[in-house]
């Protein structure tokens, strides 16, 4: 019933930037909430970023400042800029949607990820 697609991803050099999108597809009442997570070489997934539908962000400490998190309510999209990548920025990229699915029925859905390598 709903997709998520993410785009972007590739090999960029330290210092570089980066723009990651996910779009929502299918048929679902609305979309609470959209966030960025990843899965690093040998570690745990974690979060990157989050944002909902009203504008609302949350960010890793780690990462506030050179990642930038947003949202098109009308294209059911989320975006994440990432400016200033070090390797250990390196990673699978999931993006995670809390969804509407009906009303009062609320559901939890992942992108099958997209890899980001930093690397000279």
């Amino acid at each position: 019933q709903v997709q998520l697609v993410e785009s972007g991803g590739g090999l960029v050099q330290p210092g570089g930037s980066l723009r990651l999108s996910c779009a929502a597809g299918g048929r679902f009442f609305g979309i609470n909430a959209m966030g960025w997570y990843r899965q690093g070489p040998g570690k745990e997934r974690e979060l990157v970023a989050r944002i909902t539908s009203g504008g609302s962000t949350n960010y890793a400490d780690s990462r506030k400042g050179r990642f930038t998190i947003s949202r098109d309510n009308a294209k059911k999209a989320a975006y994440l800029q990432m400016n200033s990548l070090k390797p250990e920025d390196t990673a699978v990229y999931y993006c995670n949607a809390e969804v509407v699915l009906t009303a009062g029925y609320i559901r939890e859905f992942w992108g099958k990820g997209t890899l980001v390598t930093v690397s000279s």
